[in-house]
């Protein structure tokens, strides 16, 4: 099991993928909360590629993001999973951490043997929160 703690306290850099242009939508509570809490969170949503969600460029892709990613967090259905962990491995981030409801054992598989730590079913921002924070709070399931 990777360590949550020291995964947040050394990596900086999120590609998050799914988020939205609806500030009410989890993904983007979740971005403009890691931002105050210190992260660069880079949004990831093809149908908004060129806009900007909460200040940030918005990404067609991981792999089209030209700085160092270091986690890149998913808030896209199960299914979709494997090719996102293809193009982890390909820019070479050091997490797939995977949202509330979301897994994949063959991308958990690839990620491994190339060195990547896995995460899956957990929030960032509620383990952020529960580690540096000490805060406990409910947060919707975000499922396929």
């Amino acid at each position: 099991m990777p360590d949550i703690k020291e995964i947040l306290d050394k990596n900086k850099t999120i590609a998050m993928i799914g988020v939205s242009k609806d500030h009410k939508k989890p993904s983007t509570i979740v971005m403009k909360r890691m931002q105050e809490y210190g992260f660069k969170v880079i949004p990831v949503n093809p149908r908004a590629k060129g806009e900007k969600i909460l200040g940030e460029e918005v990404f067609e892709k991981i792999t089209d993001i030209k700085e160092k990613v270091e986690i890149v967090d998913v808030f896209r259905p199960s299914r979709e999973v494997y090719a996102i962990a293809e193009d982890t491995v390909k820019i070479g981030a050091k997490v797939l951490w995977l949202q509330l409801g979301i897994r994949d054992e063959k991308a958990k598989e690839l990620v491994e043997k190339n060195n990547i730590e896995y995460v899956d079913n957990k929030c960032t921002k509620m383990e952020y929160q529960k580690y540096f924070l000490k805060m406990r709070q409910a947060f919707p399931v975000l499922s396929d």
